[in-house]
């Protein structure tokens, strides 16, 4: 497995913390303003000259903001990075800067929702399209690029089954075809998975999810070189003005602070888990990435160092009924969207079944993700216990 990434104390509690900039205070002040004042028109001129480096308008620029930045980037050991108002315009920005109409991308089968929605649905309308492959093998992958293709789109592991790709053969082949390589990392995060090792060029996150970790905050990154998020920050993210807010940008930065704990408890304990109800009689399959049985476990071992918080499984009955009174049951998984904070969590399929003016889940009926927060494993196996009891 690849290391951590180096001085993550460092990183997370001191990097672009000039503490002397602002009276020596332990926390990193809350720059809540929209513009900045100069001193004379010739200051004013030369920050316009690079409003990436320089603080104008907030929409640009925000020193609170750029300390998470310059975290992001240092946790996913890249040379920069743009923060977001959600993970979803963080995919949109970085995937529309690179294609133009006439540009094909080549993306995972199933990723996720809105990301599918992004390339299936409104793409097209600027005359770019997407092939969508089971990207477990490198050959399928080649097999769909055409002359036109601009972008290799991943999600290793995705969200929901956990399939994974071969980071660097993918890496590789993105540089051999002219592709710029995308990954979602949101489900192993930068503690324990950095795409970069392997040489994938932009790495998204939901950081809603774990980067902020306490289920009050929504906002989305990207990080890469600084040539790739100068091209993304003069285009898209000016253009589009998905910022994130200096307020939510200080909460993340509080939220880092425990970064490695709630790792740490989430991955222990969604491990636990998932190793007990395999061996349990009304749970017919497990999904874990490093489970044993796992059909991609040596992958999974020589690219992550862990897999958080994320496990499924499916249901040994199919009767609608009685899924819902399993999931209705669980009192300790809240049923909810997302994941990554304290509380842990149920996403029941079953949910998407019979909704009108929605495609059909792809998933079968009786599978439900969970997520597991930071209470005890033996506290959340007693719910499933008595929930189990109901079917």
């Amino acid at each position: 497995m690849k290391s951590q990434p180096k001085n993550l104390s460092h990183t997370l509690n001191h990097l672009g913390e000039n503490r002397e900039q602002y009276f020596n205070a332990i926390a990193p002040p809350i720059i809540q303003t929209s513009n900045f004042s100069f001193s004379s028109v010739q200051s004013f001129r030369k920050a316009l000259h690079d409003e990436l480096e320089n603080t104008i308008y907030t929409r640009g620029n925000n020193p609170t903001v750029k300390i998470l930045r310059e975290k992001l980037a240092a946790l996913e050991k890249t040379e920069d990075a743009l923060v977001f108002a959600s993970g979803s315009a963080a995919v949109a920005a970085t995937v529309i800067a690179q294609v133009k109409a006439g540009d094909h991308i080549v993306c995972v089968q199933s990723p996720y929702s809105w990301t599918y929605k992004l390339l299936h649905q409104f793409l097209p309308r600027f005359g770019v399209k997407t092939t969508f492959v089971n990207a477990q093998k490198i050959e399928t992958i080649e097999a769909a690029i055409k002359e036109n293709t601009k972008v290799l789109y991943l999600e290793s592991p995705n969200s929901m089954t956990f399939e994974l790709q071969d980071l660097k053969q993918c890496a590789q082949l993105a540089k051999k075809r002219g592709l710029v390589s995308i990954i979602d990392n949101s489900h192993a995060s930068p503690y324990y998975q950095n795409p970069a090792d392997f040489g994938i060029d932009l790495i998204l996150h939901s950081g809603t999810k774990y980067l902020n970790g306490h289920s009050d905050v929504v906002f989305g990154v990207v990080c890469g070189n600084h040539t790739q998020i100068r091209k993304i920050f003069e285009s898209e993210f000016m253009t589009l003005g998905a910022i994130m807010s200096p307020l939510e940008a200080a909460m993340v930065l509080r939220g880092l602070r425990t970064f490695p704990l709630r790792m740490e408890q989430s991955n222990k304990t969604a491990f636990a888990l998932a190793k007990w109800l395999e061996t349990q009689p009304k749970v017919k399959k497990v999904y874990h990435p490093l489970l044993p049985n796992s059909p991609q476990i040596e992958l999974a071992n020589a690219q992550m160092r862990g897999a958080g918080g994320l496990f499924s499984i499916e249901l040994v009955t199919e009767d609608i009924e009685k899924i819902e009174r399993f999931s209705n049951h669980l009192t300790r998984f809240l049923i909810a969207a997302s994941w990554g904070g304290h509380e842990s969590l149920q996403i029941p399929v079953c949910a998407f079944y019979g909704m009108e003016n929605r495609e059909k889940p792809t998933l079968p009926i009786n599978f439900i993700r969970f997520y597991a927060g930071l209470e005890s494993v033996e506290w959340l196996k007693e719910d499933f216990i008595q929930a189990f009891a109901e079917i």
